[in-house]
């Protein structure tokens, strides 16, 4: 069974009108995340952040989650987002996922969880990064990998 179809997205513009720049897979209700855990140990880690994702970890005092984010401010200066405050917001240059307590660089997403049943949990679902939020392999156009994810099935992204 087929769970999504290849489709141009046509996008206008004044250069180029009517160009097709970039094709995806639809996702249908049938093509749901098997928590299977592939995504989260290939690309859950040394992503970039955006400020919207620490601001509300601040405003929670969610430092669980903030001493493990890479914070590079102006001037160079480097720190985890521990004590990170709003006021600090406008230096931040760059956010990193994810850090150790002394801001090196790891290679796993501290917040994966593989439960008993197979699946894999995040243990900051409620407010994961938004990176970790819009992934979908079937709409990334990462050949190589979602032709072996389980949720990708009968499709050919």
């Amino acid at each position: 069974m087929k769970t999504g179809n290849v489709i141009p997205i046509v996008i206008m513009t004044n250069r180029n009108p009517g160009a097709i720049v970039h094709e995806c897979i639809v996702v249908t209700s049938d093509q749901n995340c098997r928590q299977c855990g592939k995504c989260c140990e290939k690309w859950g880690w040394d992503q970039k952040g955006v400020i919207e994702d620490i601001i509300p970890w601040i405003q929670n005092d969610r430092t669980d989650i903030l001493s493990h984010v890479g914070i590079t401010c102006t001037g160079g200066q480097r720190c985890t987002g521990k004590d990170l405050t709003a006021e600090d917001l406008p230096r931040v240059t760059r956010i990193d996922y994810w850090v150790d307590a002394e801001g090196r660089t790891i290679q796993y997403c501290p917040f994966f969880s593989r439960a008993g049943d197979g699946k894999v949990y995040c243990r900051i679902h409620d407010t994961k990064p938004k990176v970790c939020i819009g992934f979908t392999p079937w709409n990334e156009g990462i050949r190589d990998y979602a032709l072996n994810c389980p949720a990708c099935r009968d499709t050919t992204p």
